[in-house]
């Protein structure tokens, strides 16, 4: 029933995080103000080249499974450490501002 979700196991954990990181870079696009239906446009867009890529490079990409997930893997931690690292800083600069208000009340 299942035989043709046999060839994806190999580059499972690689589908699931992707995916995951795809909502994460969303996530930043739309905090970093960009427009939502530009930013829905080109994700559809990279979902459905990925998906024929993915489509016709399956077969041959099974060979190098294992350091394809290997990158792949590293890319999405390396993805999710610049998210968080992107949203401290903009704690950080909405604090000064809240700061600069608050002492300008004061005044």
């Amino acid at each position: 029933m299942l035989e043709f979700l046999a060839a994806y196991l190999p580059l499972l954990g690689l589908l699931i995080f992707g995916n995951i990181e795809n909502l994460v870079l969303s996530s930043q696009g739309v905090v970093a103000g960009a427009k939502p239906l530009r930013l829905f446009l080109l994700s559809l867009l990279c979902v459905i080249l990925w998906l024929i890529v993915g489509t016709f490079g399956t077969q041959y990409a099974l060979q190098y499974s294992d350091v394809i997930e290997f990158i792949g893997g590293f890319a999405i931690f390396v993805l999710g450490i610049q998210a968080m690292v992107e949203s401290k800083k903009d704690v950080k600069e909405e604090e000064e501002i809240i700061e600069e208000y608050v002492e300008e009340e004061n005044r």
